[in-house]
């Protein structure tokens, strides 16, 4: 069973996805808000697996509140308005929905929430079952085979035949390609620039332009955008 929470301050246009709600098995509606702030009451208090959730609120908007949240539950933003497409795609919503909200376009978004909790759930299983990878690997520098940790790994650079891999204590320069180094790289790491792969646990804020960690910014080149929408 789904939890679910529905954020919007028309009551008619919570009474609509009231009532497209109960004609679906599987979810749970947990309460109805007519604002962000009484929204973020009920997300302090339970735990929430989708959010239908209002762009153009008082006080408040809707990807205002949800880019503020610590912890984001799925989303699935409705509005009256086109514009915001784009905001709701940044902030990787489940789904975007105009209204007035036909059942038909409301079933379509939840069966791609339902395809991405399934997919989650198939690869936790695969994870089960496949041993985790080892959190160093062996790179050759002054022939030598030198251990570094994952961990320790902030950012790593291109600097023409060779890569400069930024540690949290010291920088390492071998002879190596960019693109064949990513492949020895394990999930936290990603592309961000034709330059640039960074440790997504290093990152300390960043914008559409770049990314900051600690007091170094990285540029997020355009091809790379869709790399960062999940952070």
């Amino acid at each position: 069973m789904y939890t679910c929470l529905i954020v919007d301050d028309e009551e008619l246009a919570r009474e609509l996805i009231e009532t497209h709600l109960k004609q679906l098995d599987g979810f749970e509606l947990v309460a109805s808000c007519n604002s962000a702030i009484e929204a973020s009451k009920i997300l302090q208090q339970q735990s929430i697996d989708l959010l239908f959730l209002d762009i153009e609120m008082p006080v408040l908007k809707g990807t205002d509140f949800f880019k503020n949240l610590i912890v984001k539950p799925h989303v699935i933003f409705t509005t009256a308005y086109r514009d915001y497409a784009l905001d709701g795609f940044e902030l990787n919503a489940v789904d975007y929905l105009l209204k007035p909200i036909t059942f038909s376009r409301f079933f379509m978004a939840t069966e791609k929430f339902i395809s991405l909790q399934n997919t989650r759930s198939a690869s936790t299983e695969i994870e089960k079952i496949i041993p985790k990878k080892d959190d160093f690997i062996f790179i050759r520098e002054d022939r030598k085979q030198v251990k570094v940790f994952y961990d320790d790994i902030l950012y790593i650079e291109s600097v023409k035949d060779y890569i400069k891999i930024h540690l949290s204590n010291k920088t390492r320069l071998i002879k190596y390609s960019l693109t064949a180094f990513e492949d020895r790289l394990d999930e936290r790491f990603i592309r961000t620039h034709r330059s640039y792969i960074v440790n997504r646990d290093k990152i300390t804020a960043y914008t559409k332009q770049d990314i900051e960690i600690n007091t170094i910014e990285i540029p997020i080149g355009e091809n790379y955008k869709m790399n960062i929408s999940d952070l």
